[in-house]
Parts: C-alpha cells; structure tokens; sequence
C-alpha cells in the first residue's frame, strides 16, 4: 500500500499580516492563526495521520498541537524542518529587502543562490528540509500518512528539492496561504516514487480512486485568499 505525506504550512502571525520575512525568527501565532489551525486541523485529520512531524519553531509546534490533540498523537519536532534562515532580511519588509539587496533579491526570485549577510541560501535549505522528508517517509509505514508541519518557503523549496526538480523550475510552483498543505503520495508499486496530488489544499479531502486505484485525498483550494500571508512567497 502506498504511503502519503501531507505537508502543511502554519498558521497566520502577526509578521504573515504585515508582510514582514520571518525566517528563523521565532513569531508565535496570532489569533486569526490559532483560529486557522483550530478550523484546518479537523480537516487535516481526515486523512487519519499516524505520525505528526513539525519544525521546533512556535507557530508551527501549536499549529501541529492543534491536530495532535485530535488525533491523539505527539509532536515530534525537527529543527530542519525550520523555515529559511534569512540572515539580515529577517523583520524586513519585501520593499526594505529589495532596498538593502537588490541583487541578492532579484536573484533569489530567480531562484538562485543568494546570501542575505549571514543565513542560508535557497538551495543549503533545501537540502536539510528534503533530509528531513527522506526520515519521515522512511519512518511511515506502507499505508500509513504522515503529517510534516512547516513553513511556506522551505515547504516549496524543499518539496521540489525532495522530488528532483531543477532549481531553476522551483519559483514555478506557487506558495502556500496559511493552513494549507500539500499532498505527496507513494506510487503503487514503486516505492519511494513519490508525486503530488494535492498542492496549496485547503478544504475537506475527497477520497476518490486516484489512476493507481489508491484512495487519495482531494482537496481543492478555496477560491478567497484572503487568509494567506500577503505574498504567499515571503518568508
């Protein structure tokens, strides 16, 4: 039987509303976040996890507490399941960002590798967010769905990275708003053959026969945005 895993972002914080690049900064949950993972956690618990992985920062440790206490489940936390550490652009503004490095920006949009003072470039997270995934998916028996609790940036990057996407194609794929997730299912009869069938999901999953004839959560993305983080790529 194929295993899953759903990768679920945390809720909104006070620096998500005001559009300020969080990184490594510890930023507890807001109030409109605590009702967020109050309302997803439900929703999330539907594909039945038998294992809660979250990175050790706050927002996502109380947004993973919220489907523990569910599902009857502890939290395990992984620091490399940590957002980007930004370095200098930490509590910056994107405007300040691009005013105190233009070429580092332009070259992070691009997805390059850039530097911001100290921290980590796109592709040193990359590589300790997919180690990470590598141990979850290892430690999910077949049949089983793990929930891996994260951060918007390194969610993106380090799903792409897991999956062998070129750097290059990584800004192609879109953020994810606050509580969304996305899916990652084992194909049938390859394992370790991973593919996304869910991505920025955020409403009750549909159990319907994907093409391997394996029940897969279908979760479509609310139309209003209006929960995400202003712009769903800043960290």
């Amino acid at each position: 039987m194929s295993r899953r895993l759903v990768v679920w972002r945390h809720g909104r914080t006070e620096w998500n509303a005001q559009g300020i690049a969080q990184g490594q900064s510890d930023v507890p949950l807001d109030d409109v976040g605590r009702e967020q993972a109050s309302t997803a956690a439900p929703l999330v618990a539907r594909y039945e996890p038998a294992r809660i992985v979250s990175s050790d920062l706050s927002r996502a440790l109380d947004t993973a507490q919220a489907l523990a206490d569910l599902a009857g489940l502890a939290v395990q936390p992984d620091p490399r399941l940590r957002e980007f550490d930004l370095g200098a652009r930490e509590g910056q503004t994107m405007q300040e960002s691009f005013a105190m490095f233009p070429d580092e920006m332009a070259a992070w949009q691009r997805g390059e590798e850039a530097r911001f003072g100290a921290g980590e470039t796109l592709g040193e997270a990359a590589k300790r967010f997919a180690a990470a995934l590598d141990d979850v998916a290892d430690a999910t028996g077949p049949g089983d769905v793990s929930v891996v609790v994260s951060h918007g940036g390194g969610m993106r990057a380090g799903i792409c990275a897991w999956l062998g996407f070129p750097q290059s194609l990584w800004g192609r794929f879109g953020g994810f708003g606050n509580c969304r997730w996305a899916v990652l299912q084992e194909q049938t009869g390859r394992r370790g053959h991973f593919r996304i069938t869910d991505w920025n999901a955020g409403a009750v999953p549909e159990y319907d026969n994907d093409s391997d004839g394996q029940h897969a959560g279908r979760a479509a993305a609310p139309a209003d945005d209006t929960d995400a983080a202003p712009n769903a790529d800043d960290v």
